[in-house]
């Protein structure tokens, strides 16, 4: 076995107060403040136009900062050209020679470089298996898949042993099937090799299994960083609430009912008791009597009320059952305002087939087991339990949690 490099560089790269403003007058990021810690994978997500893609070609040196710094390893990279930052950037194109073998296409970074020729040929080699491309070495891009040519981008990022892998929605021209397996490759090769990662994509499945740690933007401006499950549990506001979750959650207008030590929603014509564990969350909702918000449920902690006789019922109309196998994802309408946080449904999913994020018409989704799928009706009235431990509320207006903010 080659062992090329026992210790990887120190790489922590450091946003601080980073601004990007464009000549149209576009201010493309807005005081992005973010440390990505030596050997961490961090994922930058968000949907089109958020600012995402920006930062990562900033940290790159592919594109200018307006104002703020940017360091790799301690030292300030802000006037630093691409060559001398020492990073290797993955593009969603490949960006492969197609004249080149793909031993020749690994090795292309490295000649530039001048390295030596032993050197050369025992990195490509030490490359090629750790991404079993071996049997390809003599091959050209056009004789290899999707795949295969994605791995030939990683493996000529990988020899060069850069501080940090920038790699910009790689996995994007992947049949659905092929990424999943893609997000395992690139997850385990990271956690082999050691070295600082920021991945920057659109799609939030990607982010939630890939990534230590995720960054979620919008407009410009960071939204919230934390592990994936984190953002999932405590979302920081609106926004994220509505963009992380597969299927998302399902956030509706309703008005605070307070009677005694009693705190109820009122949705729509139907009134749903909120449980003690969500007040302890969310203890604001106690005094906001007669307050319209947005009250945030998960499809997961909504259940058929015959599978759960023990919870407060909403009843909706069924409007499209998914079979997905294990599970069913079920659609209804109910008699409250949806509401899609500005942004969040933008970027297609193809894994979602083409619809947005929170596209779906239907205002209210359910994950159903496909046992429980069977009985149901389209264009029926079907009583929905309600998990209240697990709400989730928001203030209409700034997309603020209800939590305290003492």
């Amino acid at each position: 076995m080659i062992e090329l490099e026992k210790e990887p560089p120190v790489a922590e790269v450091a946003f601080k107060d980073v601004d990007k403003f464009y000549e149209n007058g576009v201010h493309a990021v807005q005081d992005l403040s973010l440390e990505i810690g030596d050997g961490e994978f961090l994922v930058l997500v968000g949907p089109s136009g958020c600012g995402k893609t920006t930062a990562l070609r900033m940290a790159a040196g592919l594109e200018d900062i307006s104002d703020g710094t940017l360091s790799i390893g301690g030292r300030v990279v802000n006037k630093l050209s691409p060559k001398e930052r020492d990073v290797a950037m993955v593009f969603q194109n490949y960006a492969l020679y197609p004249h080149l073998s793909v031993a020749d296409n690994i090795a292309f970074g490295l000649r530039l470089r001048k390295e030596p020729r032993k050197t050369i040929e025992e990195r490509v080699t030490w490359a090629a298996k750790m991404l079993d491309l071996t049997p390809y070495l003599a091959r050209r891009p056009k004789e290899l898949s999707g795949g295969q040519r994605q791995r030939v981008a990683m493996g000529r990022a990988i020899v060069r042993h850069p501080q940090a892998f920038l790699m910009d929605e790689p996995l994007s021209n992947l049949d659905a099937k092929l990424r999943v397996q893609m997000r395992a490759d690139i997850s385990k090769l990271q956690r082999d090799l050691g070295t600082t990662t920021i991945y920057v994509t659109h799609d939030q499945v990607e982010a939630m299994t890939m990534g230590d740690r995720v960054a979620v933007m919008s407009q410009g401006v960071l939204q919230q960083v934390d592990s994936p499950q984190h953002l999932y549990d405590v979302p920081a506001n609106l926004f994220v609430a509505g963009f992380i979750g597969t299927p998302p959650m399902n956030l509706i207008e309703c008005d605070v009912v307070v009677e005694a030590d009693a705190v109820a929603l009122q949705i729509g014509r139907q009134r749903l008791p909120v449980h003690d564990a969500a007040l302890k969350r969310y203890p604001e909702l106690r005094g906001a009597t007669g307050r319209r918000i947005v009250v945030g449920l998960r499809a997961g902690d909504l259940h058929l009320a015959s599978d759960r006789p023990d919870l407060p019922v909403l009843t909706a109309r069924l409007e499209l059952v998914e079979a997905l196998g294990s599970e069913s994802i079920a659609y209804f309408r109910i008699d409250a305002m949806a509401i899609r946080p500005e942004g969040v449904d933008e970027e297609p999913d193809d894994e979602l087939g083409g619809e947005g994020v929170t596209a779906a018409r239907q205002n209210f989704v359910v994950s159903v087991p496909a046992e429980s799928a069977y009985g149901l009706r389209v264009d029926t009235e079907v009583p929905i339990a309600v998990d209240a431990a697990k709400l989730h509320a928001f203030d209409q207006e700034t997309g603020a949690p209800l939590r305290n903010r003492s």
